[in-house]
């Protein structure tokens, strides 16, 4: 499995998103994003966007006020990783206009959504934009 979890957090450190692709308990998961949290957030913009954390590989990159985490295998690409972050930050601009954490609180469900467009089971499998919106956009017609 590459990505075993996706986190969207404001610079309070409060979660926004938490989206897991292997199985942890309730508290495993708030022990495990409460440290992960802390050792990304006190870090400068000087250092790079990975930090290791246990068994995981955290890539993180900040858009104004949120934080995107996501933790993967040692073994998953970097780079490749913050292209997907960068990815996703589009794809919810195209929907929302210049996303904000407020869009991402009040729309949680097409947030969810869009995610589980674009990863299946921990495997990114839509790349393209169009593609991950076009759902949402019909359910909006239709509603």
């Amino acid at each position: 499995m590459g990505i075993r979890f996706i986190l969207l957090v404001n610079k309070q450190g409060q979660t926004r998103l938490a989206q897991y692709f292997e199985y942890l308990t309730l508290e495993q998961r708030r022990i495990l994003e409460g440290e992960i949290v802390r050792k990304c957030l006190t870090r400068t913009d000087q250092q790079c966007s990975f930090v290791e954390h246990r068994n995981y590989k955290v890539v993180y990159r900040r858009y104004a006020s949120l934080f995107f985490l996501i933790g993967v295998d040692d073994d998953e690409n970097e780079l490749a990783i913050l292209e997907f972050i960068h990815l996703l930050v589009e794809t919810m601009d195209r929907h929302f206009g210049n996303v904000c954490e407020l869009d991402i609180m009040f729309h949680l469900e097409k947030v969810h959504f869009m995610l589980e467009e674009m990863v299946m089971n921990g495997y990114i499998v839509e790349t393209s934009k169009s593609n991950v919106l076009a759902p949402i956009q019909l359910m909006e017609k239709t509603a």
